[in-house]
């Protein structure tokens, strides 16, 4: 994926064969760690969650981010973006496979990115579905029963639970057009919660 200057993308990767990428706390705490030292320099973070076997990211590119490719070691060229994003997910692979002594991929070979604010999407509500979406993801996966009992999302931070720093969440009302307070938010956000899920829990 060309990641270019404004775009706005959802990023996802699972473990590789489904299996999991996050083991326990700590795990989850070090990727955010990463996150925060990899990507913010290329974007802003609007939304993400991390999942027991994948995780889901929601970017907006910096306008003024450069497109050119750095050269590697194997003589390939790559975007900073792509090259960050790589560097992450090795590292990390590297840390869970020395601390359970084992070998091999983590992840899928191919990091997806889509974009959601080029000329081809159909529909203006695309990036708000995907937003919303993202923090559903542990709901509709069964593992929690609100949306803000799942720690390691950015729900807690636009619900104004806890004060993170990974997320632009200033950048992501505006962009979304979230409602403007906490309370609305989690209003809004439980109501488009889809209705067989909320069966689940009655």
């Amino acid at each position: 994926m060309d990641f270019l200057p404004g775009g706005l993308y959802h990023v996802f990767n699972q473990g590789n064969n489904k299996k999991p990428i996050f083991y326990g706390r700590d795990n989850y705490i070090y990727f955010i760690k990463k996150m925060e030292n990899h990507l913010k320099d290329h974007c802003d973070i609007l939304a993400w969650c991390l999942m027991p076997n994948h995780f889901h990211w929601l970017i907006r590119v910096h306008e003024d981010y450069i497109c050119e490719f750095d050269k590697i070691e194997s003589n390939k060229t790559v975007l900073p973006i792509n090259r960050s994003i790589s560097t992450l997910l090795s590292s990390y692979t590297k840390a869970i496979n020395k601390s359970r002594r084992k070998t091999g991929s983590l992840f899928r070979s191919r990091t997806k990115a889509i974009q959601l604010n080029s000329d081809d999407q159909v529909s203006d509500n695309y990036p708000l579905i995907c937003f919303l979406y993202i923090h559903q993801n542990p709901l509709r996966a069964g593992l929690v029963n609100s949306l803000d009992s799942w720690i390691f999302s950015s729900f807690r931070d636009y619900a104004g639970i806890r004060k993170g720093t990974l997320c632009n969440v200033k950048l992501g009302r505006e962009l979304f057009e979230l409602p403007a307070t906490d309370k609305e938010f989690i209003l809004f956000s439980n109501q488009t919660i889809p209705e067989d899920y909320i069966d689940g829990f009655s």
